[in-house]
């Protein structure tokens, strides 16, 4: 009995070694888990977005989950606000100086913030409505002094507005009075339903909404342009899908996409 177990046990050693073999060839093998990306973004760079993200869902099998909110403020649905609160996030998406500020904070992975495009400021007026002369500053100046209400964002470029173009223009006292800032709606909503006859917004936000005239991006000599960048929070729970996802939006391919809605690609650094 003795000489005849050991054979035996020895064979089922073996077997037992080649189906641990073979259980974990097929485990790396298996395709990874497909994750849910949960994405907060503000609104500049949201057509850009909302056009690619499709895209990247059918080419990786990842699933895309987003929640909407300005760059700053103290709004609830502000995305410092957000993470402050600690809602999950693998990627954000807003203006590049308030994501600098979130990582001098500690609040985002380093080496992860990544450019993506750049978004200038323009006017708009209800449609139908005459359009006014903007083409230098001169005229510009005369246009707004001539208008009778003025809307402008709660986010960057609507706090410019506010804070330094209308000083530029040495017409804060002329302008402010006139003036109101839209919280938590597009500014181009509100000069379609007559609420303000002149609207500043950022162009990308402004083509979205119907029953407006985007008059154009406003002077260059008070124009301001905002850089819209991607970054990871500490704690995202699918970096490597954040990674893939800030890739695929900032990617040279869909550039042309970007450009549609009316930003400026950042070229490769």
């Amino acid at each position: 009995m003795t000489t005849t177990s050991r054979p035996y046990s020895g064979a089922r050693r073996r077997l037992a070694r080649m189906a641990a073999g073979l259980v974990a060839g097929l485990v790396l093998a298996a395709p990874a888990k497909a994750a849910e990306v949960r994405v907060m973004i503000s609104g500049g760079f949201t057509a850009a977005y909302q056009a690619l993200v499709p895209g990247f869902e059918k080419k990786t099998g990842d699933k895309v989950e987003t929640a909407y909110g300005p760059s700053m403020g103290t709004a609830p649905e502000a995305i410092p606000v957000r993470l402050a609160r600690g809602e999950p996030a693998d990627v954000v998406i807003m203006v590049g100086y308030a994501l600098d500020a979130l990582d001098k904070e500690g609040k985002i992975e380093p080496g992860t913030k990544v450019a993506l495009a750049d978004s200038r400021i323009a006017l708009a007026v209800k449609a139908g409505a005459k359009v006014p002369d903007i083409a230098t500053l001169d005229a510009f100046k005369k246009a707004l002094l001539g208008a009778t209400s003025i809307a402008y964002s709660d986010s960057a470029s609507g706090v410019y507005i506010e804070k330094e173009m209308y000083r530029k223009l040495g017409l804060e006292k002329e302008l402010a009075p006139k003036s109101k800032m839209i919280v938590a709606e597009r500014v181009g909503n509100v000069v379609a339903r007559g609420d303000a006859e002149f609207g500043f917004q950022q162009i990308a936000e402004l083509k979205p909404v119907k029953g407006i005239t985007i008059v154009g991006p406003i002077p260059p000599e008070v124009q301001k342009v905002t850089v819209f960048s991607a970054g990871i929070p500490k704690g995202a729970k699918h970096p490597e899908a954040a990674r893939a996802l800030i890739a695929w939006l900032s990617s040279p391919e869909h550039a042309a996409t970007v450009a549609e809605t009316g930003l400026d690609p950042i070229k490769a650094r």
